[in-house]
């Protein structure tokens, strides 16, 4: 397991064995092949790139070719146990409408983020006056993916907004281990570089299920 990547084991520990499980984004499916051989998941991924596609049909894994931003409307409600967006949200066009399908169509989702409220984020912009490189935001400005960034701060609001429930949150950060965070104490909004969610809907009657206290550390 140490060649995994830290992300990938976090997830790893938050599916249940033998569940139905959909990887919005897959690329080459390596996390789907690792849930798979690990879990024993019944997992089916979605790609948008050509490439990413070929590569997973190569490891024999089940696969469509689709956008996330526009297919996941033609997803059966319930369909699945889990939905996986692993840090790719920032990427979609309406971030929104993706979280709010994912938990349509799966009873729980599990979503990482890169932290713009990262403190090394504040601090190239304080300092230098540009927009930041890290190691979770490598890319520069004239050439990211990455069209709506956002905050711990921003996504606990949206995920309010929407009616969604923090069962989970683990802050990945330089490399090392996961640790479990409460998402809305201000000082995680400055130390997660990266955050990675289970999630849920609230209940029908709208009360929020009493957080478990080993959940957020």
């Amino acid at each position: 397991m140490s060649a995994v990547r830290e992300d990938f084991r976090e997830i790893l520990s938050l599916v249940r064995p033998g569940a139905r499980v959909l990887d919005v984004g897959c690329e080459d499916g390596a996390l789907l092949e690792l849930l798979t051989r690990d879990k024993g998941v019944d997992g089916q991924g979605l790609e948008i790139s050509p490439e990413g596609v070929a590569a997973c049909l190569a490891r024999g894994l089940a696969v469509v070719q689709g956008d996330g931003d526009r297919d996941l409307d033609h997803f059966p409600t319930r369909a699945f146990d889990y939905a996986i967006l692993s840090k790719t949200l920032q990427q979609m066009r309406e971030p929104r409408h993706v979280l709010s399908e994912l938990l349509r169509i799966a009873e729980q989702a599990v979503v990482s983020v890169p932290n713009f409220g990262h403190w090394r984020v504040r601090w190239a912009l304080l300092s230098r006056g540009r927009m930041p490189e890290t190691g979770a935001l490598p890319e520069p400005w004239w050439s990211t993916p990455n069209i709506h960034l956002c905050t711990l701060r921003d996504f606990t609001t949206l995920c309010d907004d929407l009616g969604l429930r923090i069962d989970a949150c683990m802050s990945l950060a330089d490399g090392k281990p996961a640790r479990s965070i409460d998402p809305r104490q201000p000082i995680e909004n400055w130390r997660a570089e990266t955050a990675l969610f289970l999630l849920s809907r609230k209940t029908e009657a709208g009360v929020v299920a009493p957080a478990k206290s080993d959940l957020f550390g």
